[in-house]
C-alpha cells in the first residue's frame, strides 16, 4: 500500500513539473563515460587530440596493447561516434569524430589535474606539451593562452559567458594576419570558444577561428609541428613574429613564463 502511494506521489510530481521522461530518452553518459574510461581507449583518444589522421598500427604502439586489441577498442569507439575512419587505398586512418568530442577530452584533463609527477624524459616532454602543443585543431598550453592574453590586451577579443567575440580593430588585425573572417564565420561550429587549458588553467581560443589562427601560422612557417606528438615548436620567424604581433605586458609575461 504504502509503495502504491510513493508511485502515485511520484507520477503526480513529475505531472506537476512536466517531467515525463524516461531514462531512454535522455543523452547516454554513461556509455560515453566508459568508453573514455578504459585506459588503452583513453590513451587512443588522447593520441587523436593532435587533430591528425593515425593508422590502427600506430595506435596501437601509442595505447601500448595489440594490433587486434586496438582493432577491437577502434570498433568500439566508431560505434560510439567518437571516432571517423577514411580509407585510403588498403589504408583506414582514425580521426576524432568532431572538435566536441576534442573539447570533451580536453575538459576531463582538466578536471583530472595531475595526478603524478612525471620523471625523466617524460617530465621532460611533459613540459613541452604545457608550452605548446595541438588541441585537437588548434593551439593550446602556454603558447595560446599567451596569444589571448595578447589578443585582449590589444582590444581585438573580447570574453563572454563561454565564448570571445572579435572586435572591430579585431577584424582589421585578423585580417592583416590573412585570416578571412568572412569564410571562418561560415563554419558550422562555434566561432571562438573559450576552451579551457588543462595545463594553464586559462582559456585558450577554439571553435573555427582558433583553428584558422593555428593554420596560419603553421602556413606562414612560425610553428612547426613534431611528429607523433601533439607538441609544437615555435620557428625563429615565429619567435619574431610573435613579437611583432602579439606583444604582451611584463606581468602577463611572468604569468605565462
Amino acid at each position: 500500500m504504502a509503495q502504491r502511494i510513493a508511485n502515485t506521489e511520484v507520477l503526480v510530481a513529475r505531472k506537476r513539473f512536466g517531467y515525463n521522461r524516461s531514462m531512454e530518452s535522455l543523452p547516454n553518459v554513461a556509455n560515453i563515460a566508459a568508453l573514455i574510461a578504459e585506459p588503452a581507449r583513453a590513451a587512443i583518444l588522447s593520441a587523436l587530440l593532435d587533430g591528425r589522421a593515425w593508422t590502427a598500427t600506430e595506435l596501437s604502439i601509442e595505447a601500448g596493447v595489440t594490433p587486434q586489441t586496438t582493432s577491437g577498442h577502434l570498433a568500439k569507439l566508431l560505434d560510439g561516434a567518437m571516432v571517423a575512419v577514411a580509407r585510403q587505398g588498403r589504408h583506414r586512418y582514425y580521426r576524432l569524430a568532431n572538435s566536441k568530442i576534442a573539447h570533451v577530452l580536453e575538459t576531463l584533463a582538466v578536471a583530472a589535474g595531475a595526478t603524478t609527477e612525471p620523471r625523466g624524459s617524460k617530465r621532460a616532454e611533459a613540459a613541452q606539451l604545457r608550452d605548446a602543443r595541438t588541441c585537437y585543431d588548434h593551439l593550446a598550453g602556454r603558447l595560446a593562452v599567451r596569444l589571448v592574453h595578447s589578443m585582449i590586451e590589444g582590444g581585438y577579443l573580447e570574453t563572454t559567458a563561454e565564448d570571445f567575440t572579435v572586435s572591430a580593430r579585431g577584424e582589421a588585425f585578423l585580417d592583416g594576419l590573412g585570416i578571412d573572417l568572412a569564410a571562418v564565420r561560415k563554419a558550422r561550429r562555434a566561432f571562438a570558444r573559450q576552451c579551457l587549458d588543462w595545463s594553464e588553467r586559462e582559456p585558450h581560443l577554439g571553435g573555427a577561428l582558433g583553428k584558422a589562427l593555428a593554420v596560419q601560422m603553421f602556413d606562414e612557417g612560425w610553428l612547426k609541428r613534431v611528429p607523433r606528438s601533439r607538441r609544437v615548436i615555435v620557428t625563429a620567424a615565429g619567435e619574431s613574429a610573435l613579437e611583432t604581433h602579439f606583444p604582451i605586458s611584463q606581468h602577463r609575461t611572468q604569468a605565462v613564463a
